[in-house]
């Protein structure tokens, strides 16, 4: 699957090796359960820094005043809370020219079992979509993948009549289920695995991984659902 050529988007090339596991700091039990890792915690870490201040330039450009940055949980909240922090301390530098009053809110979906995803997305728990009427909405998701789950959250959200909304995904995945979806902010774009760290998880497992990485097939198998 081509690359989108996103703008201002990091891309991990499908021939890209990875780094070696060894050379970072990993938890014990997680050794086995890793192949390789693809992007260090750092360089998340700056990727983030740089979409915060794209996203507030483009805030204060189109004459925005006001944003609610809506987290898509479970797998969003890493990212989320990053990312709001440094927005947070860029509004309130003395040189960024302006402010923007924030709000923040949550949603949880489900779109996956084990590694696939379903293309069924539900809304997990009664939340109100009504109260984004007329806001501004930037919705902070972990990972795009078909595209097939944030298209289908737009579609609900459209229908509430938000005054504009906007999307962030820490990642991109390169796979040839997608439908062409184009996230507004992306971190990296990434070759078609199944990543976990850094928040991404598999059947849960894997959240306080500190690093992207790519799982390996011995814990595919070890940490496989079987509710089907």
């Amino acid at each position: 699957m081509a690359s989108l050529n996103l703008p201002k988007t990091v891309n991990i090339s499908d021939d890209f090796e990875g780094f070696n596991k060894d050379a970072f700091c990993i938890q014990k039990h997680y050794q086995e359960s890793i192949h390789k890792v693809l992007v260090p915690h750092g360089m998340i870490q700056d990727r983030i820094t740089k979409l915060a201040n794209d996203i507030f330039t483009d805030s204060r450009e189109t004459g925005m005043d006001s944003l609610v940055t809506l987290c898509v949980l479970k797998g969003g909240y890493r990212f989320f809370a990053d990312l709001h922090d440094k927005l947070s301390i860029i509004n309130s530098s003395h040189n960024s020219g302006g402010s923007i009053y924030m709000t923040v809110d949550f949603i949880r979906l489900k779109s996956y079992e084990n590694t696939d995803s379903t293309g069924d997305v539900k809304v997990v728990g009664g939340y109100n979509l009504e109260t984004l009427k007329g806001k501004n909405v930037l919705v902070v998701e972990d990972i795009v993948d078909t595209g097939r789950t944030m298209k289908k959250l737009l579609e609900l959200l459209t229908k509430c009549d938000p005054k504009s909304v906007k999307v962030a995904c820490l990642a991109r995945k390169r796979t040839p289920l997608s439908d062409g979806f184009r996230p507004d902010y992306v971190g990296f774009e990434v070759p078609n695995h199944f990543v976990i760290g850094y928040n991404f998880d598999y059947n849960e497992n894997f959240r306080d991984l500190m690093h992207i990485c790519q799982i390996s097939q011995s814990a595919v198998e070890k940490y496989k659902s079987h509710n089907e």
